[in-house]
């Protein structure tokens, strides 16, 4: 059953209410709120499930989605990738190098043997890798709070309750997505469908059909987050060069003021602030980058991962090698320009809406059936300090 632990109620082994789902979104912490919603999708992705012979829902794919987004949320990857560029860029030893010669004679010695760690600390202090993280976590909300609900709504009224699932669609919102909810009323009416198919390819079509209904749904509200965090990398030249001399310059405030007045009156200063905007350009071009190539990795059971910028090296399952359902075949062409083919799945530009869909539509079909999709996210003692509605320790 469900239990409650303060102000946070936690799933454990049963199918997620829309109370459930509507409190894990009011979290404020974006962390805490992330995980919990990955476990949500988790218990959700289970319960589809065994109610629609065991394959792959969209819920699936979310678990595994969200935790990776989670990386984003708590600034654990970008940042470390960032510095590890930096570390091997030849544009940021030509910057480090203009500034350790700008600050000679100003700074002690001590100091400017710390310039290159110096610089690569301010960097990631100034690349707005927060506004990454903001943006990324506005997008997991904004599906959860409306995808995840409508899971939790199905499973409770439809397949449970056993009401019409044309009066479970019907409060939908009409219309074509961002706002329009056109695609989840075809999708769960599929959902619904694939719940009672004796044949199991015409379940396995009636699944992915759904799934890439829901992804389509949810890519294109997802567009402005996506752009978002793309964006969000800009690095302002002179924030950067506060940040290095306050890093590189001992002493207290009026210290520090003395010796920036000594740059300027050697005619140091306006080579710091050349280095510092010369960086300040490389850099929004080095984290737009890191930034891009995380969103576009997928980190799967098992230690799996996926670069979205590659063809999927997959197979379709037997089951869905060759299609038949109408309704997937007139939907497909729309998201998929290479049909049967995993070839060109590769996705060049992740804030372009036909590029993310034709590969996610060519996931759902290749992975529809592993079973590893369906595992917990988290351990038993993760899940244990969430319901407390603390962060848990260990590898998230």
């Amino acid at each position: 059953m469900t239990k409650t632990s303060g102000d946070v109620r936690a799933v454990d082994g049963v199918v997620p209410t829309v109370a459930d789902v509507d409190r894990i979104a009011a979290l404020a912490d974006p962390v805490v709120r992330n995980l919990m919603i990955t476990h949500c999708y988790h218990e959700l992705s289970r319960a589809v499930a065994q109610r629609t012979g065991g394959s792959a829902n969209w819920c699936s794919f979310a678990v595994w989605a969200s935790k990776q987004v989670g990386q984003t949320i708590r600034q654990e990857d970008p940042a470390r990738q960032v510095e590890r560029v930096l570390a091997s860029s030849p544009e940021t030893a030509a910057a480090v190098d203009l500034l350790t010669r700008s600050l000679r004679r100003a700074v002690p010695r001590a100091a400017l043997d710390r310039v290159e760690q110096v610089t690569r600390q301010a960097v990631v202090a100034t690349a707005r890798l927060d506004a990454a993280a903001e943006a990324s976590a506005r997008g997991n909300l904004k599906v959860f709070e409306e995808i995840a609900r409508e899971f939790a709504r199905f499973l409770v009224e439809v397949v449970d309750g056993g009401g019409p699932v044309a009066e479970f669609c019907a409060a939908l919102s009409p219309g074509e997505p961002p706002e329009g909810q056109r695609y989840l009323r075809q999708a769960f009416t599929h959902y619904h469908q694939a719940s009672s198919a004796t044949d199991p390819k015409q379940r396995a079509e009636l699944l992915l059909l759904a799934n890439v209904e829901i992804g389509l749904h949810e890519q294109t509200r997802l567009q402005p987050e996506i752009t978002a965090a793309l964006e969000a990398p800009l690095v302002d030249p002179r924030e950067l060069e506060r940040r290095l001399l306050d890093l590189l310059l001992p002493g207290n405030r009026v210290v520090k003021w003395l010796r920036r007045v000594l740059l300027t009156v050697l005619g140091r200063r306006a080579p710091v602030r050349a280095a510092s905007e010369q960086l300040a350009v490389h850099v929004r071009a080095l984290a737009r980058r890191v930034i891009t190539e995380h969103l576009m990795t997928l980190a799967l059971p098992g230690g799996e991962l996926l670069d979205l910028s590659e063809d999927l090296v997959a197979e379709f399952p037997p089951l869905l090698a060759r299609l038949s359902h109408p309704d997937l075949l007139a939907l497909l062409p729309t998201v998929d320009p290479t049909p049967d083919s995993v070839l060109g799945t590769a996705a060049r530009d992740w804030s372009d809406l036909p590029d993310r869909m034709h590969y996610i539509a060519d996931m759902f079909r290749c992975h529809a059936y592993r079973s590893d999709l369906l595992s917990a996210p988290f351990t038993p003692e993760q899940v244990a300090e969430l319901t407390c509605g603390r962060r848990p320790t260990g590898r998230l």
